[in-house]
């Protein structure tokens, strides 16, 4: 019997026979107590019984499968005599359950450096029905294309694994809903969020943005010579940087705002001593990642050096009768500048 059949409906049994005549052959019959069931003789030609098996109540085989009763048909003689027979309803199943999910959101938390193919989590429906109608198949709802690019689900376990590399960079999270179909059609959904770890994938990354070069010698102590973006794409302490110079110069490097650094002068600069400045920034971060720059830069000449005059050689008596000419000293002349600022004239 479905399990769905309407009470009120009516089952034909087995009609007892029996050899004897008359009143002795007269049957009735008896059916065993049961909510579920009662029993019902009907009248056919000739005056023959016919019992029938009437249902009482709606049948729910997810809570009964089946019944056992006895049918009992007695006759009329004295003594009476009986004969029985078993009964065995099997209830059917009908596609009257839905597929329920143990939870309505499922939760996990993974790194980004996940490999592909790794298992995430594992969703579970379960249905009542029997048979296809209670066998429940996993698959994606209405979900953005990048979902289903990063992550797939096996249609019979309900197990969500990668299907893409993560980057915590471009998405931290996701959500997204499963449906749970079962062979009738029913379905049930639930809400899974994934949540995405950062690992310290990404290096800090140096930009010159901007590199005043050349300096003069005269500038003061503090100016700016070089302009810097230092960026980290990982978070937490993956992305902490700092920042330091490396090299003999008379730079230093000071943090500004929003991962900007500067390269300043710490001391006075003198381009008799070194026209040129080569420095490397090194930027480290918190997971042990970095990067490096070189910053070069140009000292140009300032009129700072007075030339010197220096007597090589000199006579210190020349006859009155010299012819016009005589070389009578030798003068050396230095001056540390370049350029027309160390161009000398004398007189």
């Amino acid at each position: 019997i479905g399990e769905l059949i309407p009470p009120g409906s009516r089952f034909p049994l087995e009609m007892a026979r029996d050899a004897d005549a008359g009143s002795n052959s007269l049957l009735t019959y008896q059916l065993t107590s049961n909510p579920s069931f009662s029993l019902s003789v009907k009248e056919k030609p000739g005056g023959k019984k016919q019992p029938e098996l009437v249902l009482e109540k709606v049948l729910d085989r997810e809570k009964q499968s089946s019944f056992e009763l006895v049918l009992m048909a007695v006759d009329g003689g004295d003594p009476a005599r009986s004969g029985t027979v078993q009964v065995r309803v099997n209830v059917t199943d009908a596609n009257d359950n839905a597929p329920v999910f143990s939870k309505r959101i499922y939760e996990a938390q993974v790194a980004e450096n996940l490999p592909v193919g790794s298992p995430v989590l594992r969703v579970q429906a379960t249905d009542a029905d029997a048979g296809s109608n209670g066998r429940v198949s996993y698959s994606f709802g209405n979900v953005p294309d990048d979902v289903t690019s990063l992550f797939a689900i096996d249609s019979e376990s309900g197990e969500v694994r990668t299907a893409g590399p993560l980057d915590f960079e471009e998405n931290s999270k996701y959500s997204f809903g499963l449906e749970a179909r079962d062979g009738g059609g029913l379905t049930d959904h639930c809400e899974v969020q994934i949540d995405i770890t950062d690992e310290n994938d990404n290096a800090p990354e140096i930009t010159v943005l901007s590199l005043s070069s050349p300096v003069p010698e005269d500038a003061p102590t503090g100016t700016v010579v070089a302009l810097l973006k230092v960026r980290d794409r990982d978070s937490g302490e993956n992305g902490q940087v700092s920042c330091e110079l490396s090299g003999e110069a008379p730079l230093s490097i000071v943090a500004s705002s929003g991962g900007s650094y500067k390269v300043v002068t710490a001391s006075a600069l003198d381009r008799e001593q070194a026209s040129e400045h080569r420095v490397t920034v090194q930027a480290h971060d918190g997971g042990g990642l970095s990067d490096t720059a070189k910053v070069v830069i140009t000292v140009t000449d300032v009129n700072d050096n007075a030339p010197k005059l220096i007597v090589s050689s000199a006579l210190s008596e020349v006859s009155e009768d010299a012819p016009s000419g005589t070389v009578v000293a030798l003068l050396h002349v230095q001056d540390r500048d370049s350029g027309v600022n160390g161009e000398v004239r004398c007189s």
